[in-house]
């Protein structure tokens, strides 16, 4: 399998870190050091080469360092689908006055457009605990993952996301004005069914295409259970055997005739905005959420691990996986499985823990880092 692989990860003023810089030279990277240390502030770095705000959905000013001037900035050299390449990512100095920080990108030293072009040299996915109530919590978090796992396909994804949520906000300030001008309306709803369409028939492929990776590996032994996954949005299901310009119509159609209910609830009750994916776990044929933590924590390493594999096979290069605290609360059975599966994906592994007992199986083919508050420095694996 081919990988892209980080060869270097560089940071100034990032969150904990007034300068760091970690020179990786294995397959897995492991981060061990007591909580709060900053071994999360490293991982976070390198989910900042993926559009969006990083594994921890934080604003850009939030990750400076607290003694810095507001600015900070993370690259990476890495081995990925273009050959050798340094990326950077980071903010400048803000001054009194000055409007929002706005992130630079570069590549090779010279400004692209967004984190969507880092895309041509590494794909990012990612695992952290925060997830670990994916399938119980609020449908919202489902679309969140959903999207991370579509954007690792499609880079500009994100940007059409957040396009359908402004074309939606607009929408709805229009319905608040009961004298609202209908054909600036129409406009709205044009722009919003076309961005609808486009955000969920992403959705619907990258589904059905993980489902069919899911299945195929459905009778292997393992540790991580197989699942089944679906959509419930009716576009999203339509899409399956419908032209797109069909509901997209359609769409346009719903918006309005629901003129009335969405101004009287204040927001739009129909769409991909609201839509959920549903997982099952396969062993009990039951809903995810109501399986056991355990349980849900290993349909999510199953559905993450088939994704990794996915995108290896749909863009010739395995992605980068960071794994933040995912030993810690796996008994020693899986933990042993983990290892053998991520060995076998063939993609770079960035892994955090408090505990360096966890990765003893490991510690002779991985690369060990100890992380004190401030300073990263390698122990093994050069």
């Amino acid at each position: 399998m081919t990988a892209a692989r980080l060869h270097r990860l560089q940071l100034s003023n990032f969150r904990s870190y007034r300068a760091a810089k970690i020179d990786i030279e294995r397959d897995m990277a492991v981060l061990v050091g007591p909580n709060g240390a900053g071994k999360t502030n490293l991982i976070e770095a390198i989910s900042f080469f993926v559009p969006g705000r990083g594994l921890r959905r934080t604003t850009l000013d939030e990750v400076a360092f607290a003694e810095g001037d507001g600015s900070w900035a993370a690259s990476v050299e890495v081995e990925g689908a273009l050959g050798l390449a340094t990326l950077g990512t980071g903010i400048e100095p803000q001054h009194s006055g000055e409007i929002a920080a706005t992130r630079q990108c570069r590549i090779d030293r010279e400004s692209v457009s967004s984190a969507a072009a880092f895309a041509d040299h590494l794909r990012v996915i990612w695992l952290t605990p925060a997830m670990d109530g994916l399938f119980s919590g609020p449908a919202s978090e489902r679309r969140r993952f959903l999207d991370r796992l579509v954007v690792a396909v499609d880079a500009e994804h994100r940007s059409r996301v957040s396009a359908l949520e402004r074309s939606l906000r607009s929408r709805n300030r229009l319905l608040e004005d009961s004298r609202h001008d209908p054909h600036w309306l129409d406009a709205v709803e044009h722009e919003t069914a076309e961005l609808a369409i486009a955000v969920a028939a992403l959705r619907a492929e990258t589904v059905k295409r993980l489902q069919g990776s899911l299945a195929q590996s459905r009778a292997i032994d393992s540790h991580f259970p197989f699942a089944e996954i679906a959509l419930s949005g009716w576009i999203e299901q339509m899409l399956l055997d419908h032209p797109a310009t069909e509901i997209e119509d359609r769409y346009r159609a719903v918006l309005r005739e629901n003129r009335g209910r969405d101004a009287a609830a204040g927001r739009t009750l129909d769409g991909p905005h609201l839509t959920d994916l549903e997982v099952v776990y396969g062993p009990k044929n039951i809903p995810a959420s109501d399986a056991s933590t355990g349980e849900q924590k290993a349909v999510l390493i199953r559905l993450v691990l088939a994704h990794c594999g996915l995108l290896e096979e749909m863009t010739g290069f395995a992605p980068i996986l960071l794994l933040d605290e995912v030993a810690a609360h796996l008994d020693p059975a899986r933990r042993s499985a983990l290892f053998d599966a991520l060995a076998q994906l063939g993609a770079q592994v960035w892994m955090t823990g408090a505990d360096p007992l966890a990765f003893s199986e490991i510690s002779g083919r991985a690369q060990i880092f100890e992380v004190n508050p401030g300073q990263v420095q390698a122990l093994s694996g050069r």
